[in-house]
């Protein structure tokens, strides 16, 4: 199945900062930005495009349980996940199965722009955090 880059996750401490940068210095548009109180997402996400090319900024919102959080106290600040749109997630994840990596079910979910999403496990990724998502209600409407 087809695999393109979807966009590039990055935690971050202040999300007013770093929007300021990336709009400011790298010329990037603001696309959307809300906050996402769903368990195992508890961020606020800024989607800035540059050059059609997708970036997602997150902060965490809940600093005892966002997993952005957990992320910046082991990892620091920086590139939280690669994320990858496939056709289909579903097959998508029947073709992982089928090699012997695992995906995070508790991660599974549809976030507000219809974008259908879960996470690879890292320790069958080589410790790099990785999406799969799909656009089915996109999709449908093409």
């Amino acid at each position: 199945m087809d695999k393109k880059l979807d966009h590039i996750g990055i935690a971050v401490r202040n999300l007013e900062y770093s929007m300021t940068f990336y709009i400011e210095v790298l010329n990037a548009k603001l696309i959307d930005r809300y906050k996402s109180e769903a368990k195992g997402v508890e961020s606020d996400i800024a989607i800035l495009e540059i050059n059609h090319s997708r970036i997602e900024l997150l902060a965490p919102t809940n600093n005892t349980t966002s997993p952005i959080a957990r992320f910046i106290k082991q990892k620091g600040k920086g590139v939280h996940h690669v994320a990858y749109q496939v056709e289909n997630l579903e097959q998508a994840i029947k073709e992982l199965d089928i090699k012997g990596i695992r995906v995070m079910e508790d991660t599974r979910r549809i976030n507000k722009h219809g974008r259908r999403l879960i996470y690879l496990n890292p320790a069958d990724t080589e410790g790099t955090i990785i999406e799969y998502c799909d656009y089915p209600e996109i999709e449908k409407k093409k």
